[in-house]
């Protein structure tokens, strides 16, 4: 991308971070609605004995409630129409960005002129009533006319305010003229400066003070019509602005689909990086503010004790940064996406140590971002207290942080996998991948350490303690399955019980997995009904039982039952003898290796057991000939049930033999070994 986009993109994100402040401004007071009994109107003047129950007239009190509803409602909608006009704003493309910042722009324009000429009017009336000198003159006419120099060049006189405010109104006029949106009338355009320093002019007169208080007034009155024309003009255009926004989106999912349309306006409109600026320029507001509040500007050793102050409240600034840094939900879709940026480069920099750059391992960003936006929903991150506030974020980010290494480990597992089944010869790779593992398993051990050593014992701490010991074994039985292929690979026969091995390894460690899983369904419903209930926490609850424990579970007992049936059908099948292997001196047809054993099929072909065992994985019929490779019982039933899945074997059959090669190589190892 050359340097001239990179400009572009910059600005345009930079265009939308605007909207996102306002939204923000308006969650800080909750949309206008009461957040704490301080806001809730409070009735203490009304008593009983100011109150007749007797007479029905009397609805004092219901006419308050009433009044402070009705004041409260009409702030929230207020607040939802600034909200949404903000996100309308937010969607806009890039030209319309800028037309809407250019009409705000000269209205802005318009406000300020009129502040402050109110405000160099003020003061020089102020200073016009405190002259009691019987030689001060009138005006700043009479003074010019008169040559009097001390009273024009003095800096707390009425001259300097007025050259200050020709200054600014001529400044104001010149942008007004060339960003307003209006039309370019020659006489407007020239009467535009005139317009807006008039009241200036107006100063230096001897006029009466009410025509000089009220000339803001009408000098605003000029540029205030162009911006209101320029908004009645444009109600079509921004009514089909939007509707035509409604149709492409309507057409957008009808065509691709709602998922497909989010992430295409998600790409456009930069979601993340303008989530990341917003939240960058917000912290960095709320630090200049701490440091204003720190510097003693009345003592003479204002510089060295802010320095000083700075060096030693580093932390607590550092902790009042994080606290309101998440007291929205803006702010916390802010945090999540800076989170999000620091995890994608804590992957990279693993990648880089294993020098692997798998597309697939790039997605720790997208996963650390959306984990943690579920936490600050699920434990109400936004409407805690800020001390408690602060807690939570660390505990949020630990839970974070352990559900990385988990990350991390899918990216060095398969890693090891292929080093050890392909015999790699390149030793750096392997010291890289074992010093990952290494990692994985010291760091959470010195997680676990520190934490119940600092920590009383709670159900965060459980988790933690739960996820980390989770990973320490996932990694234990990475290593011994690494350790396993890399024996098979120096082994000059073929060993057989090499899969049984792996498949107990891969049990205990499955089996390990899924009861961890359920500990962490029961404390979350200990969470949920004595700690902190809430729907998201529930709706995740539901969320983990079905994937990690039934869908687990299921999963389990399928692979489980297929490979009994599997081991059955392979024990009813007969043992090649030493004879017959050497009558044959033939490798397996599976996985081309030399028999030492092997089974012999109705047939008449000899395969490896474990071989054949994973080819029933997928199908009954012989990789050879395709005829039936044990006895079928007479059972009726089961006579239907092997017809049936016989004809349906028949018919996919070229795809059944390639999902059953990926089966059959179990992990890529022989398919590694061979090449």
């Amino acid at each position: 991308m050359s340097l001239r986009l990179k400009a572009l993109a910059l600005v345009e994100v930079l265009l939308r971070v605007p909207p996102l402040f306002v939204v923000d401004e308006f969650l800080k007071i909750s949309l206008g609605l009461p957040v704490s009994s301080e806001e809730v109107p409070v009735l203490s003047n009304v008593t009983v004995d100011h109150v007749d129950i007797l007479e029905p007239d009397v609805n004092y009190y219901d006419a308050n409630f009433y009044n402070a509803f009705f004041v409260t409602f009409f702030k929230f909608l207020v607040c939802c129409s600034g909200c949404l006009s903000s996100l309308c704003i937010f969607v806009l493309y890039a030209k319309h960005l800028i037309i809407v910042y250019l009409y705000l722009t000269s209205l802005g324009i318009v406000f300020v002129s009129y502040w402050t000429n109110v405000s160099a009017i003020k003061q020089i009336q102020a200073l016009a009533q405190l002259a009691t000198s019987p030689h001060h003159s009138s005006s700043i006419l009479e003074d010019i006319l008169n040559l009097n120099l001390k009273n024009l060049f003095d800096l707390d006189g009425p001259g300097v305010l007025v050259v200050q405010n020709f200054a600014i109104q001529f400044a104001l006029s010149i942008v007004f003229r060339n960003v307003h949106l209006g039309p370019r009338v020659p006489l407007i355009q020239k009467l535009l400066p005139v317009s807006f320093m008039a009241p200036s002019f107006l100063a230096m007169l001897p006029m009466p003070p009410n025509l000089l208080h009220h000339s803001p007034v009408f000098s605003s009155l000029l540029p205030l019509l162009l911006v209101k024309f320029v908004l009645w003009s444009s109600t079509y255009t921004i009514i089909h602005v939007i509707y035509a926004g409604y149709q492409h989106g309507r057409l957008f999912v009808s065509n691709y689909g709602l998922s497909a349309l989010v992430e295409t306006e998600w790409m456009r409109l930069n979601v993340p990086c303008v989530l990341r600026v917003f939240w960058v320029l917000r912290v960095a507001e709320h630090a200049i503010l701490l440091l204003m509040d720190n510097y003693d500007e009345d003592t003479e050793e204002g510089v060295r004790i802010s320095t000083l102050l700075a060096v030693q409240s580093l932390a607590s600034m550092a902790k009042s940064l994080l606290v309101t840094g998440c007291e929205t939900i803006t702010a916390v879709l802010g945090m999540t996406s800076v989170i999000s940026f620091f995890c994608h480069y804590i992957g990279n920099f693993f990648q880089w140590i294993l020098l692997t750059d798998e597309e697939e391992d790039k997605s720790i960003g997208t996963v650390s971002a959306i984990l943690f936006y579920i936490l600050a929903l699920q434990t109400g991150l936004t409407s805690l207290h800020p001390e408690k506030r602060f807690i939570r974020l660390c505990k949020n980010v630990c839970l974070l942080f352990t559900a990385l290494l988990h990350f991390l480990h899918n990216i060095v597992n398969p890693m090891l996998m292929s080093l050890s089944a392909s015999h790699n010869p390149s030793i750096h790779r392997h010291v890289r991948a074992l010093g990952v593992c290494a990692f994985l398993i010291i760091f959470p051990i010195s997680l676990l350490v520190y934490l119940w050593s600092q920590h009383n014992v709670s159900t965060w701490l459980l988790a933690v303690t739960a996820f980390s010991i989770e990973v320490i074994v996932k990694v234990v039985v990475s290593l011994m399955i690494y350790s396993l292929f890399l024996i098979d690979a120096y082994r000059s026969t073929f060993w057989e019980q090499l899969d049984d091995y792996v498949y107990y390894i891969r049990a205990f460690g499955n089996t390990i997995e899924f009861c961890f899983g359920i500990f962490l369904f029961f404390n979350g419903a200990w969470i949920l009904l004595f700690e902190s209930g809430g729907a998201i926490r529930a709706v995740m609850m539901c969320i983990h039982a079905y994937f990690n424990i039934w869908c687990e579970a299921r999963a389990g007992w399928s692979v489980f039952m297929k490979r009994r049936t599997a081991v059955n059908k392979i024990n009813s099948l007969k043992e090649a003898s030493y004879t017959q292997l050497s009558n044959l001196d033939d490798v397996c047809a599976i996985c081309y290796q030399e028999m030492h054993s092997a089974k012999i099929t109705r047939c008449n072909h000899f395969f490896h057991g474990v071989c054949l065992r994973k080819w029933l994985y997928v199908q009954d019929r012989c990789p050879l000939c395709h005829d039936i490779l044990y006895k079928i019982d007479n059972d009726a039933n089961k006579d239907s049930n092997s017809d049936a899945e016989a004809e349906e074997n028949r018919n996919n059959q070229n795809h059944v033999l390639e999902e059953g090669a990926d089966l059959l190589l179990g992990d890529g190892v022989r398919w590694l070994r061979q090449n």
